[in-house]
């Protein structure tokens, strides 16, 4: 047995620890107010929004739970108007949120059909539907995103894992970090929440690349008063009316209001109309039906989507309230009067943004609208009033645009695709402050606390991004709280819904164990490194305290195979040793800090922007390292030297090949004696100063989150297996549905078979009146029991029938079948048969194929014919009610056999080539008879004559004297150039021959 060669053992063990294929493709869903948008990338589809089953290109964000059954978008909105109190929309307005926040009172009174509880563990809100049956907002939004993804899965026909999820800009940290646990629930990877605002401005710097210069200004405009300005300069006014402003793609400030939209209209709208019903009929009051008031709700979104293009319109709803229909008109005037209001708040986000950013609107570029609530026609004329510009974008679609922008950043952040690098740096909304108390000692000696505030990200600070706030002035275990920053510019209404300004309470313990460990090291503080992601969730990675000693740099004579090993490590780990863990490390924290800050940029592609945000951090970081200490300390030239000292520690420059040096290298070495230089170097190490290390303690953090508690990992199982249960509910149920339709269609298909004519042809009367009875007793069953029959039972009842019809169908097949493949098999051996014969009349000279070959055609021919002639009269004796013996298998056999031969000669002689033809030579006269010239000149290749002409005469071979005869021939005038001629060109013709 061979042996694999040793080099190849790796290659073939690396092959099997390969993990499977996984799916590449990505998605991403803009989950709106009222409606949700799905877009795929995967190989072969850039960029595609996902149709639903209803084949469109949008799904209403609702859900419905009865008992057994859950409906998603269409489905769900159906049952809102039959069964109000089980349809759940606009549930994303709870998340995160406690029982006492407004924003819950107000979806109370808004859909009073539902019966919100507290969850006792986290004082949040959940939806009860039965004693037993309740689900939080998280868990709803995890049903959704469940059933986008199996939306997109179906659409791109593999598994999809990997999601970037839109929400709204103005989300907090609660809410940012609720939206992931939902989407935890549903299985899914974030790769990132991106604001969606962010996500349209990324789709419009996307595809117009080549208008936009580094100094635009977009601003977005958006439905619930939501105003984003971009800086390449345009303006975006968005659903939810919010407005921010950007930079290629950086946000420069955002505007919101939270309660205006297109909700609001709608409800407005609503009780206009139930309004004009009351006063249709005084005695009936459709205010206390939850059906009549879900239908009002669904026409009035019709109503409002009707009138952005009509004066006026009717509003009719047949059967409204105890089979009464109602029918009013309703005008644009009307609609507009009824939200004077709301319409007069749509510029303000607008105003604030622009003066906020210390701009005008003649910095403003453009403005685009973007949202459902923004093709209000009102809207718009107030917003392009309050702009002052010729007109409004409208360039871009309003419902996709943040989807497709979304799946772009889906693409590019995942592993699997490569797009243009365009850069995406999004703004906190809200400031971050880091509080804590400390003692100080007042001029009287006296101790006392004060308390102090460390910004740790401002108001509008970039990010992704990390930071690092130092205490200097602790020996023992602490407490501090990170909490929002000043919110003045938020209105009181937005400050209650905003709900609690503290977010955390860090509790340091092991401060002062770290102290007695190291008490002969100096203290350089303890550095809480803090980190904001992609998603704008902030969180604490860890705690150390930083000590630094002076330790003696000692040289130790290192072997050849030591100095070998260190430089193959430095070309696969990173050029050092692996630092130890705990108290052992080593690297400067400023170092890393900066190292971990350049690589969250790095992931956004591009150099520039690493170099000046890695420049702002080291400063801000400087300055809250100055003010956390509470010293009048500076950056000393002390520690710009430590700090060099450290960076050179960090970055050793190990030569791989110590035999190439540079011309630089070459220019500085001294030209001294090889025992010189050993002199001087000696010397060098015995003047070395001290080098400054730092040693890194860990310190262990107890966090107590007190805006909105996060799910612990044992509910987070739970609710995923509560979904899991529904998922495999829905999937069991459905299987059940598909099966007793199967079951039912095939009764009600052969009942009405047994009475067509090719059927009663082929089967007797008491054949046809067992499958009758069969079927009748199938019927009875399924109405009678088969509404509780188990999946199982049910394809067992449909084997059953459709073995007992298998013979009859089988001749009716068969019968249909015998036409078309006798036709066909008659066919083929008419062109056999001719072909055959036209291949036997074929010259012997020109032949092409063998004997044996036509033999074998010939005898499949007559075999074929023998077969079918045989097999029809023994058919024709059977009755057509027993089982024939022709089968169309059979005959599609004979015609693939013959079909093989025939085709095989047709190939043959598509590709032969022709034998070549023997032309007659020229004649010569001998004694008066015509001989031809020998056999053998066919094979002689003559010189040519070019050749002949250039021989001397005098050097021809000498020649045999002449005979009478031969004489008497060459007497004839042009006999011996005619022969010459001759000759030559039957040899040319003869070589001709060969070469063909």
């Amino acid at each position: 047995m061979a042996r694999l060669p040793g080099w190849a053992l790796p290659w073939l063990l690396l092959f099997w620890l390969l993990p499977a294929a996984e799916p590449v493709a990505v998605m991403s869903v803009d989950v709106g107010s009222e409606s949700m948008k799905i877009a795929i990338v995967k190989p072969g589809v850039p960029m595609e929004i996902v149709l639903n089953k209803e084949s469109r290109r949008k799904t209403p964000v609702a859900v419905s739970l009865k008992e057994n059954e859950r409906l998603f978008g269409d489905s769900a909105l159906g049952m809102s108007i039959r069964t109000p109190r089980v349809a759940f929309r606009y549930f994303q307005d709870l998340l995160g949120k406690r029982i006492d926040n407004p924003h819950v009172a107000l979806y109370r009174s808004r859909f009073p059909e539902h019966e919100l509880v507290k969850d006792e563990t986290r004082q949040t809100v959940i939806f009860k539907l039965s004693p037993t049956i309740q689900y939080s907002p998280e868990e709803m939004l995890g049903m959704v995103l469940n059933y986008s993804r199996g939306l997109a899965e179906e659409f791109a026909e593999q598994p999809i894992k990997d999601a970037v999820i839109t929400v709204p800009a103005y989300f907090n940290q609660a809410e940012r970090r609720a939206v992931l646990h939902a989407a935890r629930m549903a299985d899914l990877k974030v790769l990132q929440l991106i604001n969606d605002n962010t996500a349209v401005a990324l789709n419009y710097g996307v595809f117009r690349r080549k208008d936009i210069n580094a100094t635009a200004q977009v601003g977005c405009c958006g439905g619930e008063s939501l105003l984003s300005i971009f800086h390449y300069n345009v303006l975006f006014w968005g659903q939810p009316f919010l407005v921010s402003v950007i930079t290629p793609l950086f946000i420069r400030l955002l505007r919101f209001d939270r309660t205006l939209g297109g909700l609001e209209m709608e409800l407005r709208l609503r009780d206009y109309l139930a309004k004009l019903f009351n006063e249709q009929h005084p005695s009936k009051d459709v205010r206390k039906n939850p059906r009549a008031m879900a239908k009002l709700l669904k026409e009035a979104n019709r109503l409002k989507t009707v009138l952005s293009a009509n004066a006026d319109h009717v509003a009719q709803i047949e059967g409204l309230l105890d089979d009464i229909d109602f029918k009013a008109k309703v005008s644009r005037q009307e609609f507009e009067d009824l939200c004077s209001d709301l319409f007069k708040r749509v510029p303000g986000p607008v105003q604030q943004a622009l003066s906020s950013a210390e701009m005008n609107m003649d910095g403003i570029d453009q403005v685009i609208l973007v949202g459902g609530a923004t093709r209000v026609p009102k809207v718009q004329e107030v917003l392009l009033k309050a702009v002052g510009k010729e007109e409004l974008g409208k360039n871009i679609n309003a419902d996709e645009a943040a989807a497709m922008g979304a799946v772009y950043q889906a693409a590019a952040l995942s592993k699997a695709f490569k797009v243009k690098p365009f850069i995406v740096r999004d703004a906190a909304v809200f400031p971050i402050q880091v509080e804590f108390t400390r003692e100080v000692e007042e001029e009287d000696k006296s101790k006392s606390l004060k308390h102090n505030k460390r910004i740790l990200f401002q108001r509008m600070a970039p990010y992704p991004q990390r930071k690092v706030i130092t205490f200097n002035r602790y020996t023992d275990d602490f407490e501090f709280y990170v909490n929002y920053g000043d919110l003045t510019f938020l209105n009181q209404d937005d400050l209650r819904v905003f709900g609690s300004l503290n977010l955390t309470t860090v509790r340091l313990k092991g401060v002062g164990d770290s102290f007695k460990k190291h008490s002969d090291y100096e203290s350089k503080g303890i550095k809480a490194h803090f980190n904001m992601d992609d998603s704008g969730v902030l969180s604490l990675d860890r705690v150390e305290s930083v000590f630094e000693t002076l330790v003696e740099d000692k040289l130790e004579e290192e072997s050849t195979l030591t100095k070998l090993g260190n430089t193959i490590s430095s070309l696969f780990g990173g050029g050092g040793p692996t630092p130890e863990t705990g108290e052992n490390l080593t690297d400067s924290v400023q170092e890393e800090e900066e190292s971990l800050a350049e690589t969250g940029k790095e992931e956004q592609g591009e150099k520039q922007d690493q170099k000046s945000s890695t420049a702002d951090a080291g400063e801000e970081q400087e300055q809250e390292k100055q003010q956390s200490s509470g010293q009048a300390e500076t950056a000393s030239p002390k520690a710009e030297s430590q700090r060099k000292e450290e960076g050179e520690k960090l970055e050793p420059q190990v030569n791989l090949f110590p035999c190439l040096r540079t011309e630089t290298a070459k220019e500085e070495e001294p030209s001294k004696s090889s025992s010189d230089s050993t002199a001087t170097k000696t010397e060098e190490e015995k003047i070395k100063v001290p080098k400054k290390q730092k040693l890194v303690h860990e310190i262990t953090m107890e966090l107590d989150v007190n805006d909105v508690p996060d799910l612990v990992e044992d509910e987070l199982k739970s609710s995923m297996k509560k979904l899991q249960d529904l998922t495999i509910r829905d999937l069991e149920k459905q299987e059940r549905e598909k099966s007793a339709n199967s079951l039912e269609s095939f009764i009600f298909e052969t009942q009405d078979k047994l009475y067509q004519e090719e059927y009663q042809f082929v089967s007797t009367e008491e054949q046809r009146e067992e499958i009758s009875k069969k079927l009748n007793e199938a019927s009875s069953w399924m109405e009678e029991e088969g509404y509780a029959a188990a999946t199982k039972e049910l394809k067992d009842k449909l084997s059953e029938l459709k073995k007992l019809c298998r013979n009859l169908f089988f001749r009716v097949e068969e019968r249909r079948k015998w036409p078309e493949r006798l036709a066909a098999l008659e066919s083929l051996l008419n062109h056999s048969t001719i072909f055959l014969r036209g291949a036997r009349m074929i010259p012997e000279s020109d032949q092409i194929f063998t004997e044996v070959e036509l033999s074998t055609l010939e005898k499949a021919i007559n075999e074929t014919t023998i077969w079918k002639n045989e097999t029809l009269a023994e058919q024709n004796k059977l009755t057509p009610t027993e089982k024939p013996v022709l089968l169309s298998k059979d005959i599609e056999f004979k015609i693939a056999a013959l079909d093989r031969e025939v085709q095989y000669l047709l190939n043959k002689a598509k590709f032969a080539k022709p034998k070549p033809k023997r032309e007659k030579n020229a004649t010569k006269t001998d004694s008066g008879k015509n001989t031809t010239a020998a056999p053998e000149t066919e094979n002689t290749i003559p010189p040519t004559e070019g050749k002949q002409e250039d021989k001397p005469e005098d050097i021809d071979p000498a020649k045999e004297p002449p005979t009478a005869e031969k004489a008497a021939i060459d007497d004839k005038p042009g006999s011996d150039s005619g022969s010459k001629k001759e000759k030559a060109e039957a040899g040319g013709e003869s070589r001709k021959n060969d070469e063909l």
